[in-house]
């Protein structure tokens, strides 16, 4: 389903079977909490802003997000506007150290509970649209996580379930127990894992949609290189020459066209199902705006075809995490 809204086309897709109808792409918040650099809580505020009145509706953030400040951020924001119009997805679990570091996941009934309890106060909302574990919690089985927030969404506090990098089994086990939303999974031209081991198999057997975070890379694909991403294995040494050598093979693809990089790698994203939303980060009002310029784009099946031939010639280096991540990744064992 198509909106038009000013020059763009609004795109509405419907996650799950009966979850919520959400524009496509959607905004991540999470880099206007600091993930990779110093931020303005105005900018912030005001990129939101910009996507909803392009059109877009469709909020995600996790309760770990700068410690609870992206909750407060989305808080203050939405406190201006219909709380209708937007649909909150929210993620929870992760455990941090005081200086910010991941040391776990939590997603015991007690902490699913508790953990909601903060998000609504945060949020200034008296529910979450979707509620999800960031993930898989190695020492609680995934049907007591689940089943826990299927109480929730019967007290009305949570609209729909959703999951977060899981493997194919885990989400089998999981919708055996309550209806599910979506899948977030890390999903672009540079990571289509989820193409060969399972999980969009698995997801589209069962009719749960795929919110795909990542599409530009990391911000590979807008040319951003620096700061925190030093951390991530792709942006390191030879890996990195060799990555930015396919960036470029894409960016011919995309000059040819007439169009940016990023709007062919979401375009791309977007384009691999009706099933498929992805959630572009933005912290700042042109990042907003050059992210809803996706919309404009059709990829037609010689574009394809040209992005297929670029990506057969050669695979990313590199895994997405660093090691010590990947293995708490349920989605890459």
């Amino acid at each position: 389903m198509t909106i038009e809204n000013n020059t763009q086309t609004i795109d509405h897709r419907q996650l799950g079977t009966a979850g919520p109808i959400v524009t496509s792409p959607g905004l991540g918040a999470m880099s206007m909490s600091g993930a990779y650099g110093p931020t303005s809580d105005a900018e912030g505020i005001s990129a939101i802003y910009s996507y909803l009145d392009d059109g877009g509706n469709l909020i995600d953030t996790g309760d770990f997000y700068g410690a609870g400040h992206n909750e407060m951020l989305i808080g203050r924001a939405l406190a201006e506007r219909s709380r209708d119009e937007v649909v909150l997805s929210v993620k929870f679990g992760a455990v941090l150290a005081p200086d910010g570091s991941f040391i776990g996941f939590d997603g015991s009934p007690d902490a699913v509970r508790n953990s909601l309890s903060y998000s609504l106060r945060r949020l200034g909302t008296d529910h979450v649209d979707i509620y999800r574990p960031a993930r898989l919690d190695p020492n609680v089985p995934i049907e007591e996580t689940v089943g826990t927030i299927a109480e929730l969404v019967e007290a009305g506090y949570v609209r729909s379930i959703g999951l977060s990098e899981v493997g194919a089994e885990t989400i089998r086990r999981a919708a055996a127990v309550a209806p599910i939303s979506d899948l977030q999974i890390e999903y672009s031209l540079l990571t289509r894992s989820i193409e060969s081991n399972g999980i969009l198999a698995a997801c589209r057997d069962l009719g749960i949609s795929i919110t795909a975070y990542g599409a530009l890379a990391k911000g590979l694909f807008a040319g951003k290189t620096g700061g925190n991403r030093a951390m991530f294995p792709r942006f390191q040494g030879e890996n990195l020459a060799h990555n930015e050598s396919i960036v470029s093979a894409l960016g011919r693809v995309a000059s040819a066209k007439g169009i940016t990089l990023p709007q062919l790698a979401i375009a791309w994203v977007a384009a691999q199902g009706e099933d498929i939303v992805p959630v572009v980060g933005s912290r700042t009002v042109d990042q907003v705006r050059a992210t809803m310029s996706s919309t404009e784009v059709a990829l037609s099946s010689d574009d394809l075809a040209a992005i297929n031939d670029v990506l057969a010639d050669s695979e990313v280096r590199g895994d997405r995490y660093p090691s010590a991540l990947m293995a708490q990744l349920d989605s890459e064992r």
